[in-house]
């Protein structure tokens, strides 16, 4: 499959990476604020180590696993629902399902799947005209 066309100075690796670091901040902060409940964590993407350092009380660790991930599913639906307005601005702009496709790593077929109805033809496709049959009237 065709990937887009978007330039960058990074590697999908690097932006793999730099998003990932980018939520888990995000996650850590907006639970710290939104929850009145101690939540300890790594801050660095990666999981805690099994059993931890001894250090903290195990409650809390659970508490705010939870906390992040209720954080994490309003995540996810914000981004759903952001994807979906820039899908249809860059609709709007002229874009087609196979670009969009490439902006989200999918094919044309899966961005029509996802994007139901964004992108229409100009025209739309005419019927075929019928053919006459060998000894109808005209």
């Amino acid at each position: 499959m065709r990937r887009n066309d978007l330039s960058s100075q990074f590697s999908e690796e690097d932006i793999d990476r730099m998003t990932v670091l980018a939520v888990d901040d995000l996650t850590h902060r907006l639970a710290d604020q939104v929850f009145d409940v101690p939540v300890p964590g790594p801050r660095d993407g990666s999981p805690e180590p099994a059993g931890g350092d001894g250090a903290g009380d195990p409650g809390e660790a659970v508490a705010g696993s939870l906390a992040r991930l209720r954080i994490l599913m309003h995540l996810n639906r914000a981004v759903e629902r952001q994807a979906r307005t820039e899908a249809e601005q860059a609709a709007r702009a002229g874009a087609g399902y196979p670009q969009l496709g490439d902006a989200w790593y999918i094919t044309r077929q899966g961005a029509r799947r996802r994007w139901p109805g964004l992108v229409f033809t100009a025209t739309p496709p005419r019927a075929p005209y019928p053919r006459k049959r060998a000894g109808t009237p005209p």
